[in-house]
């Protein structure tokens, strides 16, 4: 090895320790508490790790377990001393071992490429980093936490790990319609990107404002943002104006998310899809930003019921998407088969009116098989259509003209004008 080389894996040992060793004497600094390390032990760790790495091939393994030892007994009677204290938190600890093993690793060159190496490095610097920074906002986010929250995550973890991989790939049914793997497939990516709009809500908690409210509920379910505030704008007329807000931010959400889950799922399909869904998300959020700055949020927006989002990812109601996907997607093969567009069209109208989720992922699964980028846009678009204009409904039969009004004008100019774009590019 060269001496550039060698000083490159040192210089990349001693900025993952500073980045490790600048939050640690941060927060200690913060908290008022003394920490065994900082900003100038840390990084003298991450060295000792690249070096005992370096001389590896010349001294043998032996000199690098050596210093490991020789650390992980210095970290120990740093914790003995500590929770002498009272103080059993053993973070800074741990740290302290994971800036050796990024130092080592920065100098064992036999492992991967540099760039690589470096970048893995790099990458577990930073997210340790946001693990140590962000442990008020995660430890509230626990205590927030319920049972059935945990009970419902490690099902999903369950499925997601150890069940989808074991699905058959092989098709079943009329048309080769039903494939157990990607109705599997298709439960995680739904309950996945629920499940990240319901941490985000979990996060921030319940003091966000209605428009915030909206904007992540609509991550989660559109439909329970509509029918909790209706009945709020309905209740409190005061805030009606602010509750249409929340309902149409949590309808934008919803065709910006359809865009996300395409882009995972089928990224051909995105040119066609995506600037018709962005325009009519782009225009709704407009509006709803609009609407709130004029509703004088500050004074207005007052505490009250939101949204009963729930863990979107419960057993009973997977299996109930996963039973959903597969009878949609077989009417739409139907539909398709014998009406063409005409009958898709039609199928997609009708599965819209429940769910646009499920109708939406048919169409992709149809447009991987050949189906025409105009033909599975417009399909889905008409999903979105449909879902959107019984929200509406929703809106102006629990909420009244208040809350109903504004809601229903707004989406169906954002829907007029997506529309517009759609035959554009078609």
């Amino acid at each position: 090895m060269t001496f550039p080389e060698a000083f490159v894996s040192l210089a990349v040992a001693v900025a993952a320790g500073l980045l490790l060793g600048t939050e640690r004497q941060q927060n200690a600094t913060t908290e008022g508490k003394k920490d065994f390390a900082g900003i100038r032990t840390f990084p003298m760790v991450s060295l000792l790790g690249a070096l005992g790495a370096l001389a590896r091939p010349v001294a043998g393994m032996w000199l690098l377990v050596g210093l490991l030892a020789a650390v992980a007994a210095f970290v120990t009677v740093s914790h003995l001393r500590t929770s002498a204290r009272d103080d059993i938190g053993i973070s800074t600890e741990v740290a302290c071992l994971l800036a050796f093993g990024l130092g080592a690793l920065a100098g064992m060159r036999e492992l991967m490429p540099d760039r690589d190496r470096f970048l893995l490095v790099g990458t577990t610097a930073a997210a340790a980093l946001a693990l140590l920074a962000l442990k008020q906002p995660l430890h509230g986010f626990v205590r927030r936490l319920s049972v059935d929250d945990v009970y419902a995550t490690t099902k999903f973890v369950v499925l997601a790990l150890v069940i989808l991989p074991v699905l058959p790939r092989e098709a079943y049914g009329p048309f080769d319609a039903i494939v157990p793997f990607q109705i599997g497939k298709m439960i995680v990516l739904v309950a996945g990107v629920s499940f990240a709009g319901y941490v985000a809500s979990r996060l921030i908690g319940s003091a966000r404002g209605l428009l915030v409210s909206g904007l992540l509920g609509g991550l989660v379910s559109s439909t329970a943002v509509t029918l909790t505030y209706s009945g709020r704008g309905r209740d409190e007329p005061s805030i009606a104006r602010l509750c249409a807000v929340a309902i149409i931010a949590a309808c934008s959400t919803m065709f910006a998310r359809l865009v996300v889950v395409v882009a995972i799922v089928d990224r051909p399909l995105l040119r066609s899809i995506a600037p018709p869904l962005a325009v009519t998300a782009a225009m709704g959020f407009v509006v709803a930003v609009v609407l709130y700055r004029r509703a004088d949020a500050p004074s207005e927006e007052k505490p009250g019921a939101e949204p009963a989002l729930r863990n979107p990812f419960e057993l009973k109601q997977a299996v109930s998407f996963g039973l959903l996907y597969g009878v949609v997607l077989l009417v739409a093969k139907a539909a398709q088969h014998w009406a063409g567009s005409a009958g898709l069209y039609l199928s997609s109208v009708l599965a819209g009116l429940t769910d646009v989720d499920a109708i939406t992922l048919s169409v992709v699964d149809m447009h991987r098989g050949g189906l025409p980028n105009a033909t599975a846009a417009t399909a889905i678009m008409l999903a979105a259509l449909t879902n959107t204009v019984v929200k509406s409904g929703v809106a102006i039969s629990v909420g009244g003209a208040a809350v109903g009004r504004p809601v229903a004008l707004t989406l169906g100019a954002a829907l007029a004008a997506g529309g517009a774009v759609l035959a554009v590019i078609a």
